[in-house]
């Protein structure tokens, strides 16, 4: 009989040569990656309250969208380090949203909140005081998350007024699991007409497995791998070109379509974008249970932010479509959509505001006005401007329209 064991041998000689060639591969690419000054470094950390946080510490070059360098303070928020108690003779200003208020696209001194910061150091109301601004916003958040935030981070600061930035194209759908479709975050849900927290997302495989010893390992490669960033925003960039398209072929269909029957838009959610759909009067239970629940989140922040003795504004933000320079450009999309008012989340914020006694300032009309005025986009960078977050340009603007109306029409006078 003929022994396997040289064939077996050489198998195994074969499989230490690929291996080695393909370990051989990974390091020629990092030293290459890292000698080129590649990096995109891993931001977030997995966290049992929030779901997910920003990583205390962590620091590098943002590229996804507009270009800057982002450090995290060692409190986990994008910002500078502030003292937890407030200096005297300060004024001190709570940002809590999502991706707007984290602003990794434009440099820290360009996000709206620091434009806000230096045009509020200008109003006569405040009476000379220092003005300080601390922005707690997280990619991905939805009012919950940031209702969670305030007590958690937000209200040891002891700050004078708390600012939540809604960002209506997804905040509506981050707050309900059907919409958003993931169970990796805390939702609220009523029972009995009471706002529960299901924090149930702690239970779920994701989260288990990013907690345990395997899933600390791989996070501590992504943190560290310029490789395996490299992977991770191939991955990414491409779900970016896909919804950048879908947002592109949404906005400027090819012929303006008959008027849409609006639960059919609802019942097409998946093929249309949830995010398309906030523009409209809810037309099902799973909408009417999202706005619902939204109203509700708004109410607990305001009355709890007022319970601590300080005051509460809401700023609905802009989303693209709403403020396109092009007036043909915005029809387009509002017959795609059956759409008859653009700002419809805006002003269902607003009436809430005004039943509720609560300070709202909506931005959109506003920026639609400059943006067709001067002509220019305030949302999105490079090839792919009128998608995405605000640019420089918004930025500048949103922050220079909040100053002035926290200034004429929220603090006291």
């Amino acid at each position: 009989m003929i022994s396997k064991r040289p064939a077996t041998r050489k198998r195994f000689a074969k499989f230490l040569l690929l291996l080695f060639g393909f370990l051989l591969g990974l390091g020629i690419a990092e030293v290459a990656l890292r000698a080129v000054g590649y990096s995109y470094p891993e931001f977030y950390q997995r966290d049992d309250v929030v779901g997910v946080s920003l990583l205390p510490g962590a620091r590098g070059w943002y590229r996804r969208e507009g270009e800057a360098y982002i450090r995290i303070n060692g409190d986990g928020l994008r910002d500078f380090d502030h003292p937890v108690t407030k200096p005297a003779n300060t004024f001190r200003i709570a940002v809590i949203g999502d991706s707007y208020c984290e602003a990794l696209s434009v440099d820290l001194n360009e996000a709206f909140w620091s434009v806000m910061k230096t045009d509020l150091e200008q109003c006569a109301t405040l009476g000379g005081k220092q003005i300080e601004v601390i922005n707690f916003g997280v990619s991905g958040y939805g009012t919950a998350q940031e209702l969670l935030t305030l007590h958690q981070k937000v209200l040891k600061y002891s700050p004078d007024l708390v600012l939540l930035a809604m960002t209506t194209n997804n905040d509506i759908t981050d707050n309900s699991r059907a919409l958003k479709k993931t169970d990796d975050v805390p939702y609220f849900v009523y029972h009995d007409d009471q706002l529960t927290l299901d924090d149930s997302f702690r239970q779920s495989r994701g989260f288990r497995f990013q907690n345990s010893t395997l899933g600390r390992f791989s996070a501590w490669w992504r943190t560290h791998s310029r490789v395996v960033g490299a992977a991770i925003q191939g991955q990414r960039g491409l779900k970016v070109l896909l919804a950048s398209w879908r947002a592109k072929h949404a906005a400027k269909p090819t012929a303006p379509p008959a008027a849409a029957d609006k639960s059919d838009l609802f019942a097409r959610v998946d093929e249309l974008g949830a995010d398309n759909l906030v523009y409209l009067e809810p037309a099902n239970a799973i909408w009417n249970d999202a706005w619902r629940v939204t109203e509700g989140l708004v109410v607990r922040m305001h009355d709890d932010v007022t319970a601590s003795g300080a005051q509460f504004v809401v700023v609905t933000l802009s989303n693209g479509p709403q403020v396109l320079p092009d007036p043909r450009a915005r029809e387009y999309f509002m017959q795609r959509f059956g759409i008859t008012d653009l700002f419809y989340p805006d002003h269902r914020i607003k009436s809430l505001g005004e039943r509720e006694h609560i300070s709202v300032i909506t931005l959109a009309p506003e920026l639609q006005e400059y943006a067709q005025r001067e002509n220019v986009f305030l949302h999105g960078f490079d090839g792919n401007l009128g998608n995405g977050h605000w640019n420089r340009i918004g930025h500048r603007i949103a922050g220079q329209l909040i100053a002035k109306k926290i200034c004429e029409d929220v603090l006291p006078k």
